[in-house]
């Protein structure tokens, strides 16, 4: 991505004891990005982002906000907001309150912070007789809308978010996520969001960075995260994938020992040995005769899950399992146990270090 830096992490780094939380991020974050940060539990992703809200200070390393370092300046004293995954809201307060509550703070008129509000709850899709609704009496999406409109309200350089929807049902989640793709582009700003999921990261973001153990292990676009996984790791934090360990054989072909056979590989960088060939499930398909595809091994078909608009088959061969994904209209027409063949080309797959 082009364009300024509003945010530069310099060798940031946050220690506990013994154990370092976060370890020696560079990164730049950009005017205007929805940049994501995603990884499992423990990979030090919500510990990154105390630090850029200012809860918790950097052991080593700098933040910089539009080339200024602000490792020292206090939350509350910083042009950024948080939305939080408990979402902080005041219990006992109306809508109204709780959006106006930073412009409040500030001395802004009474009449000024209620146009303020109307004007947010109506881009948030809030009714505006929610007003002087209590938010307790409000459902779990309309709260997630209030934080996102009192956030806004104080008017930040930067929204971080904290796992906001993690706590909510798959289908209202699905909504929220393409509603806040929509705020971001209709306000602008620089969102910096946290989550454990990489199908909401891909959904919402223009980058990505994949944290482990409290390092970027890959920052990319969702583009380049799905298409060019830097690892093994990331290759399999992306979901159901297709993983084959895998020894050089010769220039162009692969010995796959779980398989039994060679295969032919997308080119090997220079020195390699051995790794993990990476298959998306959408790129194998059923073969009539090994001659379609550059690659066929022949298996057992051994379950299949319907997905909607989609299937999704599992094909065991020798000790390998292999995932086959196709569109419903184009699935396998055949039983359990039957004996198939499935193949792939070179091109579809992707040679990753361990």
């Amino acid at each position: 991505m082009t364009g300024t830096p509003i945010l530069r992490l310099v060798d940031l780094s946050k220690k506990f004891d013994d154990l370092r939380a976060v370890d020696g991020i560079d990164l730049e974050i950009y005017d205007g990005e929805f940049f994501t940060v995603v990884g499992p539990s423990g990979s030090g992703k919500t510990t990154l982002l105390r630090m850029l809200g200012g809860m918790d200070q950097p052991s080593q390393g700098d933040i910089l906000l539009r080339g200024e370092r602000i490792n020292d300046i206090p939350a509350n004293r910083r042009p950024t907001c948080m939305v939080f995954q408990s979402l902080a809201l005041f219990p006992h307060r109306s809508v109204g309150q709780n959006i106006e509550f930073s412009m409040k703070m500030k001395g802004i008129p009474t009449a000024d912070r209620r146009a303020r509000a109307e004007q947010l709850m109506a881009q948030l899709h809030l009714p505006l007789d929610y007003y002087d609704k209590n938010v307790a009496q409000c459902s779990g999406g309309e709260r997630q809308r209030i934080a996102l409109a009192r956030a806004l309200a104080f008017d930040p350089e930067i929204l971080f978010f904290d796992e906001p929807l993690s706590a909510i049902d798959y289908r209202l989640r699905k909504t929220l996520e393409k509603e806040l793709k929509d705020i971001h582009r209709e306000t602008a700003k620089t969102f910096v969001y946290i989550t454990h999921s990489l199908e909401e990261a891909m959904v919402m973001s223009d980058r990505i960075g994949i944290m482990r153990e409290g390092k970027l292990v890959q920052v990319g676009t969702p583009d380049e995260i799905y298409n060019k996984p830097r690892n093994k790791f990331v290759s399999e934090f992306m979901g159901e994938v297709n993983i084959i360990e895998v020894q050089k054989a010769t220039e162009d072909k692969l010995e796959c020992p779980s398989l039994q056979t060679q295969v032919v590989g997308p080119s090997q960088p220079t020195g390699f040995n051995s790794g993990h060939l990476v298959i998306r499930p959408e790129s194998v398909r059923f073969l009539n005769n090994s001659g379609s595809a550059e690659n066929s091994v022949e298996g057992t078909l051994y379950n299949i899950y319907s997905l909607g608009s989609r299937m999704q088959y599992q094909v065991r061969v020798g000790t390998h399992v292999f995932l086959v994904e196709k569109l419903r209209e184009q699935g396998y027409e055949g039983e359990l146990d039957d004996v198939v063949k499935i193949g792939w080309d070179a091109r579809d797959s992707i040679l990753v270090s361990d």
